[in-house]
């Protein structure tokens, strides 16, 4: 049985911020999510309000609220909010401290390690409940140094990446796996960020946390290890930041430890400049295809936009406007799926296509 959470997204449940929190009400294998607080939107649905489908995961304004409403005390408290800021501020600390002593769990996503903080261990100890930091990473000796072993692997392996971060690089690859699993394929997911081992991957870890020795090596040896014990006909890795951003260094260390066979890149076609660094413009498509081309010795076999700031029309027009220029399947899976990119993978990877149910 999954175990009963509650989210936090105050004010950032839909936008950049709360990429944690949408995630997990869109998807999640781990945790029942039993609501999110964030009182900007309460007495909504998150479905509703993320997507237009109803989910039934009903949005409450605090944490009375949601246990008054609920009428029980959920197993855990998922810090919901991913800011540029690694540390909480008094008031946000006040929120944390509140969910322990109303008696439940924390998990902790921000690169502020609870566990490594007297105060909230006092607090943790006081209350009698436990705190897990995600994205904290395994001990020196457990982690791996590339071994260059992923040259040798035959199954697919595809990244999902973008031009910057919090496209929907995630989304679109948790889609896309259970799209193909739904075609008889036997896909495997593999996280990179804090929300993906959140939503119950079992393969993976947090790159942006680890050094630039391991990074790689975690990564091939994600890949590994899900050959292993999956036997998967394709592998579907989730990419993070872009290529060309300045401010991250997890694209270079995925590109190079998973070795990707093809790549789908996720772009925002709205959007001027990059989150979070509002005076650095965003790249031109074009230029992030290149470079990753360049970089990887791989190739883009299709792109998928994310809407954000589009109306119907725009959307659509733009993706028979890339489709044009590029000559490559364009699609936004939330609006319309997988199919391109599910029938692009059969073309790129025939056997794919013969493990299938439905082709």
């Amino acid at each position: 049985m999954k175990a009963s959470a509650l989210i936090y997204s105050e004010n950032e449940f839909g936008k950049l911020d709360g990429k944690v929190a949408n995630g997990l009400a869109r998807h999640s294998e781990k945790y029942e999510i039993l609501g999110v607080i964030d009182s900007t939107k309460a007495g909504l649905d998150t479905g509703e309000y993320l997507d237009d489908k109803k989910s039934g995961i009903p949005i409450f304004s605090s944490i009375n609220d949601a246990i008054n409403q609920l009428k029980l005390v959920p197993e855990y408290f998922i810090y919901g909010i991913a800011p540029l800021a690694s540390y909480l501020d008094e008031d946000q600390k006040k929120i944390i401290f509140d969910a322990m002593q109303k008696g439940m769990n924390i998990v902790n996503g921000l690169p502020e390690f609870f566990n490594d903080n007297e105060e909230y261990r006092l607090k943790a100890t006081e209350y009698g409940i436990k705190m897990y930091d995600i994205r904290k990473s395994p001990p020196r000796k457990d982690l791996h140094n590339f071994t260059g072993k992923i040259n040798a692997v035959k199954t697919p392996v595809i990244l999902i990446a973008g031009t910057d971060c919090a496209v929907g690089k995630r989304t679109t690859a948790v889609s896309l796996v259970t799209a193909l699993r739904d075609q008889g394929v036997k896909a495997t997911f593999i996280a990179t960020g804090q929300t993906g081992i959140l939503q119950g991957s079992k393969f993976g870890v947090a790159i942006d946390v680890l050094s630039s020795g391991f990074a790689t090596g975690e990564v091939e040896n994600a890949i590994l290890e899900a050959i292993q014990e999956d036997h998967p006909d394709i592998i579907i890795v989730e990419g993070q930041g872009a290529l060309s951003h300045p401010a991250f260094t997890s694209s270079s260390a995925i590109l190079r430890g998973a070795m990707p066979k093809a790549i789908i890149i996720q772009h925002p076609p709205k959007r001027q400049n990059r989150c979070d660094y509002s005076e650095i413009p965003m790249p031109t498509l074009e230029s992030e295809i290149e470079l990753i081309e360049v970089f990887s010795k791989s190739h883009v076999i299709a792109i998928t936009i994310n809407h954000e700031d589009m109306v119907d029309d725009e959307l659509e027009t733009t993706i028979e406007k890339y489709e044009y220029e590029y000559e490559l399947p364009t699609t936004d899976v939330l609006i319309h799926g997988c199919g391109k990119l599910i029938r692009e993978l059969y073309k790129v990877f025939p056997k794919l296509g013969q493990a299938t149910k439905i082709c």
